[in-house]
């Protein structure tokens, strides 16, 4: 782990977004933290994958049990650091822990082919990539940071995690339960520091093989370029702008409320959140008759709080951009304190307050506040759902099988729903289209992203018949 005692550098101040109060300071990397963490990465790597199988897999459940013993410190730390919901917090320490324990069941499991060519034997073997950069976001800290480091370790591969600038604490404190779990020093590095810094010199370093990006379409972008430069593989999970699509057929009741919770789980803060409801015009009615309560009894404050069901926004400048999207007085309104702390009340526009090329309707808020509009038909809706550069997400509320079979073919997304508003399990791939990244994350394929294929080809021709072959 990165030791941030002997940092010379500017440090990190950790705000706890529901009181405004530092909660910690932490030292931010420098270029020259992360020169001397790739030298230690590569050091542990090549001990790491000259390891049996077993014993890399053993340490990795080590270090899920680790989290698991930790998990309550974990999720406190989340409260406090990025202001999420207690409930949330421990699902997903939680989720840290499965992902770990899911990736080292694939250690043992991560074989090439034999391909039949005449003359011969040809085998594929995966072989780790090397050193992989993870960078991750300060919405879902610790499960995102997870997406990348387990399956990469579990592929032999050492990770230096660069966290968001806001939320460093509960990386540095699982890069030292790896450290009690067994895994080797410098395996596993975590380097709190400004994107602009740190994360430029991890992208930019000749030494880290790969990196995994999670944040903003812009950025995402100008990753991109300078992997290109490189030619440095590279994983983007970028912005969404996802639709619930609720046709006329649908449990109308329970598809309303469903609704909220779709866009305001941690406070509209996610890429898959379903903030553009289409509803069909012939139930449009009923649904906004439903939802309405639904959204205003939405309960909002504490984090800590076991019955509170949404917290703060992250930062006082997200908080003034999801302001910028919301014409005063326009929608339906929850509550939210007032005072100290970075709140902003559940919100829905309906078409009165915003149209379907509206900017709220077609840009990533990453706020909650949603927007519902009528469609007319199956090709309406189909549509709407597309009129957007982003592609991650969406829900479909149908009883017609057919119709949800016709319309997850049609509507441009790389994780559909079903009567249903899961985006994310560690067991399929997540990922999105058009400018909602590259690439997959997690699911049965995510260890064989961290690998280069080497074909092997073995003649089996005698000496005789290579010479007659020549001749």
């Amino acid at each position: 782990m990165l030791d941030v005692q002997n940092l010379d550098v500017q440090n990190l101040d950790v705000l706890n977004p529901a009181t405004e109060e530092v909660v910690a300071t932490v030292p931010a990397a420098t270029p020259q933290d992360v020169d001397a963490a790739v030298v230690r990465a590569r050091a542990a790597q090549a001990t790491w994958a000259a390891a049996a199988p077993a014993d890399r897999a053993r340490l990795l459940r080590r270090f899920a049990v680790a989290v698991d013993e930790n998990l309550e410190e974990l999720a406190q730390l989340e409260v406090r650091e990025a202001g999420h919901v207690i409930g949330n917090a421990r699902w997903e320490a939680g989720n840290v822990r499965d992902l770990l324990d899911f990736a080292a069941g694939g250690v043992e499991r991560l074989s090439g082919r034999q391909i039949p060519v005449p003359g011969g034997l040809n085998v594929t073997i995966l072989e780790p990539l090397g050193v992989v950069g993870v960078i991750a976001p300060w919405n879902f800290p610790m499960p995102i940071a997870a997406w990348g480091t387990a399956p990469a370790l579990a592929a032999g591969n050492a990770v230096i995690l660069k966290p968001a600038e806001t939320t460093p604490l509960t990386a540095l404190r699982l890069a030292e339960l790896a450290l009690e779990a067994g895994l080797p020093d410098g395996l596993f590095q975590v380097l709190p520091g400004a994107g602009d810094v740190a994360g430029n010199a991890l992208v930019e370093h000749p030494g880290v093989a790969k990196i995994v990006f999670t944040g903003s379409t812009r950025v995402g972008k100008q990753i991109m370029t300078k992997c290109a430069d490189r030619v440095k593989r590279l994983t983007l999970e970028l912005g969404g702008k996802s639709p619930n699509i609720v046709f006329a057929d649908a449990d109308v009741e329970a598809a309303a409320l469903a609704a909220p919770m779709a866009y305001l789980d941690n406070s509209g803060q996610d890429c898959c959140a379903r903030t553009r409801i289409l509803v069909q015009r012939s139930v449009y009615d009923r649904f906004l008759e439903i939802v309405r309560p639904a959204i205003e009894s939405v309960v909002v404050g504490d984090p800590s709080d076991e019955k509170t069901q949404m917290g703060p926004l992250i930062s006082r400048a997200q908080l003034e951009r999801v302001r910028s999207y919301v014409p005063s007085g326009a929608g339906i309104h929850g509550t939210a304190p007032e005072g100290p702390g970075f709140w902003f009340p559940p919100t829905l526009l309906t078409e009165a307050d915003a149209g379907p090329e509206s900017p709220v309707a077609t840009e990533e808020v990453f706020g909650p506040v949603a927007v519902l509009l009528p469609f007319d038909d199956e090709a309406d809706a189909i549509r709407l759902a597309n009129a957007t550069e982003y592609g991650l997400s969406g829900s479909i509320w149908t009883r017609d099988v057919s119709r949800a079979l016709r319309v997850s073919g049609a509507v441009q997304a790389g994780n559909l729903s079903v009567n249903s508003h899961s985006s994310v399990r560690y067991w399929t791939p997540f990922g999105g289209y058009k400018q909602s990244g590259l690439g997959r994350e997690l699911g049965p394929d995510a260890l064989a992203a961290f690998t280069e294929t080497k074909n092997v080809f073995i003649s089996t021709e005698s000496a005789e018949s290579t010479e007659s072959t020549e001749a």
